[in-house]
């Protein structure tokens, strides 16, 4: 089928140590018009090397693979600064093994046994910006999440300006860059650069950690 003028496909790498998981989900993703399986990895340290020579838009990443696992794959790509977004793909329930990962940079997680349309559409939503966690994670990280919770961490709402403000509000909510240029009549590149200030500002690592500050700090509750 030939791509509309202007639209391209979402470029997805999956990284996952059972040969028959990852043909299933290529299998699932590759009927889908805007999706496009760009590589596979059987192993954390093959998905970094591949994440870096084909410039995924979306990782799928288990997280217990034989050496390097997920959570130190998500730790490798952040160092390395791939842009890619992160969607764990795990048939782990346990909190202890999703927290670490959405911690270190993952920007949802869902379940193996997920509907292929759901994996789809889950793929389209952290591609355009969104955040997916389940309300027990977000719980889990709220307790202790990295940035939100330091000692001081809330006088920094106090160097935002009132459109950074509104920005993390926005963030809250879980909308994508496109959508807060929408609601705030701005263009992304200035909500881009309002959210770059208020990472540094807050110290966080990234837009997942801001939406959980915000929410700790009552930002961000109405609408």
């Amino acid at each position: 089928m030939v791509e509309p003028p202007g639209r391209t496909k979402i470029r997805v790498l999956i990284a996952d140590d059972h040969e028959v998981v990852r043909r299933g989900l290529r299998t699932f993703l590759e009927v889908q018009d805007d999706i496009d399986i760009v590589g596979e990895a059987a192993n954390g340290e093959v998905a970094v090397q591949q994440a870096q020579a084909l410039q995924p838009d979306v990782i799928l990443l288990d997280l217990k693979m034989p050496g390097v696992d997920g959570v130190e794959a998500l730790r490798m790509l952040r160092a390395r600064e791939v842009a890619a977004k992160v969607l764990v793909v795990t048939s782990y329930a346990d909190l202890t093994a999703v927290v670490p990962a959405v911690r270190a940079g993952a920007a949802g997680y869902v379940y193996k046994d997920i509907d292929p349309d759901a994996l789809a559409n889950a793929i389209r939503s952290i591609h355009a910006g969104h955040v997916l966690l389940h309300p027990e994670v977000a719980a889990a990280l709220l307790t202790a999440a990295p940035g939100s919770g330091r000692s001081g961490a809330g006088d920094g709402l106090s160097a935002l300006t009132p459109r950074e403000r509104d920005v993390l509000a926005e963030i809250a909510r879980g909308r994508s860059n496109r959508e807060i240029a929408r609601a705030l009549v701005l263009s992304e590149k200035t909500v881009k650069t309002h959210v770059s200030n208020i990472l540094m500002k807050l110290d966080l690592a990234d837009r997942t950690q801001a939406a959980l500050f915000a929410v700790r700090h009552g930002i961000g509750d109405a609408g």
